[in-house]
């Protein structure tokens, strides 16, 4: 059945405004709720985009948000939450139970068709709550019944807007010397714009029913090596210093507790397990993005 009406759920963000843009430009229309109307003023101008304010958390509303819908896509995820077994109240509520009223509002609702943006190596015995959280949250997916649903697990997204490259970008301003915590971690970083069109696509390709791809871009590098290339990029290179364990640990919490919490103790745990792809970086035999051609770009 023809899609024509989708509810993108964290749309005003920088990867919903990615998905948002390219179902914009399919001519879908889309509903994208937001806390505050001002956070989503970048995509008033899309024609078929409908910005509405709400809380996606209160049942009621999502339920009222759901109703004449075709899909939904749900692109919620937090990095940071207060401390709790699994894990916290925080990664509780955005990562695990969001996606269980997701799907009990499209059912509801007779909503048939749902994307869910999760996150790489999530697992029930990963190493962070984070991974923990996003596991669980998966599991509320494919637990669904009549619902014809499709979780992709990206490594970690660049492109224009990104709080990754960026934030590197901005650190290495301060010094000459760059303490680093998590120097040999390995990422494949996946250009958002692949992640758009890959969120658009599978809404309607019958192949991604019922399936769980990694997404990925083409390279694996360290995180050393991306912070080295940032600072080569942007004209300030500069000595990397990689901390051991129990100094990465302490960066971590001092940064967890300083404003904007820049890094966290569970952000560095979840860089124990490598956050790259076991096969193909992406599905259907796609090429990704290589973060060469676009970074240059934004991050001079």
């Amino acid at each position: 059945m023809p899609l024509h009406h989708i509810l993108v759920i964290g749309g005003s963000g920088f990867v919903g405004s990615a998905v948002v843009g390219a179902l914009a430009a399919r001519g879908l229309q889309v509903t994208v709720p937001t806390r505050r109307r001002d956070r989503a003023r970048h995509l008033l101008p899309l024609p078929t985009v409908h910005v509405v304010e709400a809380d996606v958390f209160e049942p009621a509303t999502l339920a009222a948000l759901m109703r004449g819908q075709d899909a939904v896509v749900n692109l919620v995820g937090v990095l940071q939450s207060r401390p709790g077994q699994p894990y916290g109240p925080d990664f509780a509520r955005a990562h695990v139970e969001l996606p269980r009223r997701l799907v009990a509002a499209a059912q509801a609702a007779g909503v048939g068709r749902l994307v869910h943006v999760s996150a790489l190596k999530a697992s029930p015995q990963g190493p962070s709550a984070y991974l923990r959280s996003k596991a669980d949250g998966e599991a509320a997916i494919r637990a669904a019944e009549g619902l014809a649903w499709t979780i992709l697990q990206p490594s970690v997204i660049f492109g224009p807007g990104d709080s990754f490259l960026r934030l590197f970008a901005g650190l290495l301003r301060l010094a000459p010397v760059f303490p680093l915590a998590g120097a040999d971690a390995r990422f494949q970083p996946v250009y958002v714009g692949d992640v758009a069109t890959l969120v658009a696509d599978s809404l309607t390709l019958p192949a991604a029913h019922g399936q769980t791809w990694e997404v990925c871009g083409p390279t694996v590098y360290t995180l050393r090596e991306l912070v080295q290339y940032v600072g080569r990029i942007t004209g300030r290179p500069r000595w990397i210093l990689p901390l051991p364990g129990p100094l990465a640990t302490l960066q971590a919490l001092v940064l967890e507790h300083l404003p904007g919490q820049l890094m966290s103790r569970d952000n560095l745990a979840s860089m124990r397990v490598d956050n790259v792809a076991h096969g193909a970086p992406l599905p259907l035999g796609r090429t990704p993005t290589a973060l060469e051609t676009i970074a240059p770009d934004y991050l001079r």
